[in-house]
């Protein structure tokens, strides 16, 4: 049996999500609406398959898949979420996603992107191709595509309020470590405080 794990920040989300699949034959070994308490969860149960949204309140799930991608954990990702933004699209895919699929989309399309994902295949709901293909065709000036996976979840945990201690703890990273990065990928993107990082990465849709 496909043993799946979830993350999703609205309790009732995840209810349900765990009934449709119960139904169709599959075991929830777990479930989150913390990035940090899923990643530890995942090396110890090993599911499957992940169900992972990008939107986790203050946090996004695309630091959970970059720290996925960093480890080479087995576990494949399915992204269930309301994120219809070509960046985000092509951020998950480029961190080693299976699947991309809208919330609002019917069962029967999830169904089909976690057994996708389970045969080690790409799928893309309704309406998400065509997302992926303006993202990788239109090398719009985001500076943001020139961060390192790493950089880049360094900087959504900056603009969210995260210290430096607290990024470091998260990420299993040291203080000298955590400033470095910062300081490296504040001068790639020509900002010298938080506040500026913060404008931009509004600008650039990273957040909202």
């Amino acid at each position: 049996m496909t043993r799946v794990y979830l993350v999703e920040d609205h309790q009732i989300m995840r209810d349900g999500l765990r009934a449709l699949l119960e139904a169709r034959g599959y075991v929830v070994v777990g479930e989150t609406a913390d990035p940090t308490q899923a990643l530890a969860d995942i090396v110890h149960l090993r599911p499957d398959v992940l169900l992972l949204d990008l939107n986790l309140g203050g946090r996004s799930g695309l630091e959970l898949q970059s720290e996925l991608q960093r480890r080479r954990l087995p576990v494949r990702s399915v992204v269930l979420t309301m994120s219809a933004q070509p960046h985000q699209v092509a951020a998950a895919l480029s961190l080693g996603a299976c699947a991309y699929v809208l919330k609002g989309s019917p069962a029967t399309e999830l169904m089909a992107a976690i057994e996708a994902a389970m045969h080690g295949k790409k799928y893309l709901g309704t309406d998400v191709a065509d997302l992926a293909l303006e993202a990788f065709t239109q090398p719009v000036a985001d500076p943001l595509n020139q961060l390192s996976p790493r950089e880049r979840q360094i900087i959504l945990m900056v603009v969210q309020g995260d210290s430096s201690s607290v990024i470091g703890t998260t990420l299993h990273l040291s203080p000298k470590t955590v400033a470095t990065y910062r300081s490296r990928l504040m001068k790639k993107l020509d900002v010298t405080d938080v506040p500026s990082l913060v404008r931009l990465a509004v600008r650039h849709k990273l957040i909202d």
